[in-house]
């Protein structure tokens, strides 16, 4: 990415300044609510001063406070006979404040929700100013040729060809629908079976719905005692599909999965689904980030040899939600599967509109806290995020009562455990309990069911936990008796 602004000119379109014939005062005294467009607005000036306040002392207060709230007072929900003021308002968002969960608390290690950069939070807020839609480029100029060439940077970084291209969208379940769309779209009919690990993401199952596939069209390969998809059962099963006149319209392999971290074997199914002529999407939600550094990049090989992948920066690099990313190896698979036409729109300088290269019409500027948020970090901020997170998780499992509990393997930044038989023979109620005491020492971990049995996960990604943290944490559970 270039540091110096360039001239851009869209379309040859021209503007002219409007001059007011009367003051903005008249103007705008049947819209109070909205900022003037004549001047800056002194209303709006103090209104996101205030708001500002509040998020800073709600952040900064975080790690006196808990991960997870038990008691605040509920606004009232739905619009008053009236309008609010400022202060109203602002009262009433405190309260809702103060019921929220609390990621930047350094004992928020439950989910895949790290504390937000704060380029990305002041891009957020830019973000809904300029209310801008990636519908359409007249509609959003400057950010259209933004996401372009961000979503070019992410395919060069993950390793895919030239002709590789993507769209960002709202979450990793609409980037894996979209990816199983374009990649049925290339056979003759709209049946299929789609093969993935029984660890896969649960937003698969919700594609296959939305795309009129049944339950039995998800078919799940077991995994190995590292949570991979197995290879041989996975080319045992498109072989009998084959013996069977059976179509396959995609292999979904897994970068990251929820609960181990895990990842499958991508080379090797990359290796073979062009054997069988098999379309292969990588859900590199959780894991696809670690491809943005060279020092972290073998954990998650082979990404530039799948036909799509679904990648969520908003998942480890603080990136404000949402923010998910489609690339596809072919970037007019996109148009061609989406594109019905923008008949309202002018024709685009790049040859379609934002609304034609996936299922959303009207997208907000999502790339704008992406692009910030990255331009603040940098490529060393980027390996330090990512190298760090892999650190936090390495000293947690090595503090870790190993005789006492059993830890499942995984190569990434998560770690999930259970207790062993001698510890307790009703791992239900031990998760439960642990969980529990835990919140009340301040640290908020997950309890996944998984392989048939309660466990605990953490997942390290906080960079506001310390290795003082770590060892408190591990204290309580190593000498956790029920």
């Amino acid at each position: 990415m270039s540091s110096s602004p360039r001239d851009v000119k869209i379309g040859g379109l021209a503007s002219t300044r409007l001059q007011p014939d009367l003051p903005a005062e008249s103007l705008l005294s049947d819209l109070v609510p909205f900022a003037s467009p004549y001047e800056a607005d002194p209303e709006l000036k103090t209104f996101l001063h205030r708001t500002a306040n509040l998020l800073c002392d709600w952040i900064g207060g975080a790690a006196s406070g808990q991960p997870l709230p038990t008691v605040w007072a509920q606004p009232d929900a739905t619009p008053g006979p009236q309008g609010a003021d400022v202060d109203v308002l602002l009262s009433d968002l405190q309260s809702l404040m103060e019921g929220a969960f609390q990621p930047s608390h350094p004992g928020s290690l439950a989910h895949l929700d790290p504390p937000p950069l704060t380029a990305s939070i002041a891009a957020d807020l830019i973000a809904a100013g300029l209310n801008n839609n990636l519908l359409a480029e007249e509609l959003s100029p400057s950010l259209t040729l933004l996401e372009q060439q961000l979503v070019r940077w992410f395919c060069d970084r993950l390793g895919l060809p030239g002709s590789a291209g993507g769209a960002l969208t709202s979450g990793g379940t609409l980037s894996n629908l979209m990816a199983l769309v374009v990649a049925r779209d290339r056979l003759s009919d709209a049946s299929g079976v789609v093969l993935c690990s029984e660890d896969a993401h649960v937003s698969l199952s919700k594609a296959m719905r939305v795309m009129g596939l049944g339950g039995p069209a998800l078919i799940r390969i077991p995994v190995d005692a590292n949570g991979s998809l197995c290879l041989t059962q996975a080319e045992e099963c498109l072989s009998r599909l084959q013996r069977q006149g059976r179509q396959c319209l995609c292999v979904v392999a897994t970068a990251g999965t929820t609960v181990r971290g895990a990842v499958d074997p991508i080379p090797a199914l990359a290796s073979l689904c062009r054997r069988f002529d098999i379309w292969l999407h990588v859900d590199a939600a959780i894991g696809g980030v670690f491809a943005l550094s060279q020092q972290t990049a073998d954990l998650v090989p082979g990404l530039g040899e799948a036909d799509s992948i679904t990648i969520n920066p908003q998942k480890l690099l603080g990136i404000t939600k949402a923010s998910s990313m489609l690339l596809v190896r072919e970037a007019n698979q996109l148009h061609d599967t989406f594109s019905t036409g923008l008949p309202y729109m002018d024709d685009a300088s790049a040859g379609y509109h934002g609304g034609e290269i996936g299922l959303q019409g009207t997208r907000p500027a999502e790339v704008l806290k992406l692009w910030f948020g990255l331009r603040q970090l940098g490529v060393p901020g980027i390996t330090r995020v990512l190298s760090s997170a892999l650190e936090r998780a390495s000293t947690f499992k090595q503090r870790l009562d190993l005789d006492r509990l059993v830890c499942q393997p995984g190569s990434l930044h998560l770690v999930a455990f259970h207790p062993s038989s001698r510890v307790s023979r009703d791992g239900s109620s031990w998760t439960l309990a642990l969980r529990q005491a835990l919140m009340q020492e301040g640290f908020m971990l997950s309890r996944p069911l998984y392989a048939g049995c309660h466990h605990l996960k953490s997942v390290w990604g906080n960079p506001h936990t310390t290795v003082a943290h770590i060892d408190h944490l591990a204290h309580c559970i190593n000498r956790f008796e029920r």
